[in-house]
């Protein structure tokens, strides 16, 4: 019999924003007895705000709380996402995509890239791009659900979404609190700790008022009020790796509603584009380092495909990772456990994996060591996989047009990073890693993109007598004509879910 008398019954957020409503709302959707959620934010205190693409998984979380796309796209002035489109980053001039889906389907003992290779270096092929259904819609800006017909290449393709965060916290704020959440409007003066453990027990408002806890969940951005300000947890620092320090963001007018978004290298950092119903959100990513404030302002705003809405908003981080995630009775979840550019829009999707591993390793008031030891572990696992997967976009450059560019490609990397690359380099393989949220067809379109090209086939190729060439071709025929079938993205939005 369970021990009812060991089951937390009050858990507390520390922290609104998309991190801590998206966690409210997961947690008001699994636990619906006997335990209540307090979330404690202020309206004085403003949240980043930039996570507004997405990568498929967060479909999964949608699902999980039962929300209607539809609903979910018309309330966030939300669009849909096939991919990243990358300008300038292997070299000046050069761009790429990195799809969600595959690359056809298998057919052949060989991986598609490797007859793919071949081909290419016989001249018979076209770019990499041009074999995904993702790019094959993204590129004549259409949009449709994929097929459920296995059979059909339209289900080869994935899609994720850009949205406002500020809109989707809203709405999962009301989905939350229709569930029983309680949210407190206030500032945080002090943090109680047992004296002995060092277990958070309360926080003490600006206002007087005590909030009690059993379980804390810091949702309180960079400032990491609990995990870091009060326990002290410490910080990987990964600067030396990833030296973008500063963001520029502003919203503009509307140019066109891409399906995709785009990132567009600078000489010392990026620019992303991001579509939604209602404006457009960019920002220039860069490293103090290597370029002034005042230029990266100036790169920003001469680099708009529409009239600018506001100001350029300013922004300061530090790339690198909590220690712990997890310790004691408090659980980082979201920006306070740590930074990592959204280059591969992955910001979001940190807050997700973070509320899923909760759930899977949900403890009771002993908090036993050996089940916060495994979520630090496969916590830390996937934020260094996600890690070495930005890091590869950087190193992989042929640019040397600027101090930063070359500083990248010269840079010691990790030996997890460096084996990948190796192994690609030599054979074109892609190694799968434990945790790792991007899989080999995402590997493969980085990897061709910053022009990591293999140095030999696959040797099984060569014992193979199948036309690969042949197949390409059919395949690219048949991508191009299935994406000329579906109706634009306008048009897909404008009849399902074009906001108010």
């Amino acid at each position: 019999m369970p021990d009812d008398s060991r089951k937390i019954q009050r858990i507390v957020i520390l922290g609104g924003g998309t991190a801590g409503w998206m966690t409210a709302a997961a947690l008001s959707r699994s636990i619906d007895r006997d335990c209540s959620i307090t979330l404690v934010e202020s309206d004085d205190i403003g949240t980043i705000g930039v996570g507004e693409a997405t990568i498929p998984p967060i479909r999964i979380f949608n699902d999980m709380l039962g929300l209607n796309e539809n609903e979910f796209i018309r309330r966030t002035q939300g669009t849909f996402k096939l991919g990243i489109q990358f300008v300038n980053w292997g070299k000046a001039g050069h761009r790429y995509f990195h799809p969600f889906g595959s690359y056809g389907r298998p057919f052949d003992l060989v991986q598609i890239q490797h007859h793919w290779q071949r081909a290419h270096q016989e001249g018979k092929a076209a770019s990499l791009d041009e074999y995904c259904m993702a790019w094959a819609a993204a590129k004549l800006g259409r949009f449709e659900q994929p097929s459920p017909d296995p059979r059909s290449v339209n289900s080869t393709f994935l899609y994720a979404y850009h949205f406002d965060a500020s809109l989707y916290a809203r709405f999962l704020r009301e989905f939350a609190e229709a569930r029983g959440v309680r949210r407190i409007e206030g500032k945080v003066r002090s943090v109680a700790q047992h004296h002995v453990s060092g277990f958070i027990e309360g926080l003490h408002l600006e206002d007087g008022i005590l909030v009690e806890g059993e379980m804390f969940i810091d949702c309180s951005g960079m400032r990491a009020l609990l995990i870091e300000q009060t326990l002290k947890t410490g910080f990987d620092d990964w600067s030396h790796w990833l030296p973008c320090n500063r963001a520029l963001a502003v919203p503009c007018e509307n140019a066109d509603l891409a399906p995709y978004t785009r990132s567009t290298a600078h000489a010392a950092g990026w620019q992303w584009r991001i579509p939604l119903q209602h404006r457009t959100g960019n920002g220039h990513v860069y490293s103090s380092n290597f370029m002034g404030d005042d230029e990266a302002a100036s790169i920003l705003m001469n680099n708009l495909d529409g009239k600018a809405l506001a100001e350029p908003r300013p922004i300061r981080f530090t790339a690198g990772c909590r220690k712990l995630h997890w310790n004691r009775n408090v659980i980082a979840i979201g920006l306070s456990s740590g930074f990592l550019e959204p280059l591969e829009s992955t910001s979001i999707h940190l807050i997700q994996a973070g509320i899923s591993k909760l759930l899977a390793y949900f403890p009771d008031k002993d908090f036993d060591p050996i089940v916060t030891r495994e979520f630090n572990r496969v916590a830390i696992a996937e934020v260094e996989r996600i890690r070495d997967f930005i890091i590869l976009h950087y190193h992989l450059t042929e640019r040397d047009d600027s101090e930063m560019w070359r500083y990248c490609a010269h840079m010691s990397i990790p030996d997890t990073l460096q084996y990948k690359i190796d192994h690609f380099r030599h054979y074109g393989r892609i190694l799968p890693g434990e945790l790792d949220i991007f899989g080999p067809n995402s590997w493969l379109a980085v990897h061709i993109g910053q022009l990591n090209w293999p140095r030999r086939n696959d040797p099984l190729l060569g014992y193979r007598s199948f036309n690969g060439t042949g197949y390409l071709e059919q395949l690219r025929r048949t991508l191009e004509g299935a994406a000329q079938k579906m109706p634009t993205h306008q048009a897909y939005i404008d009849r399902h879910c074009r906001a108010s």
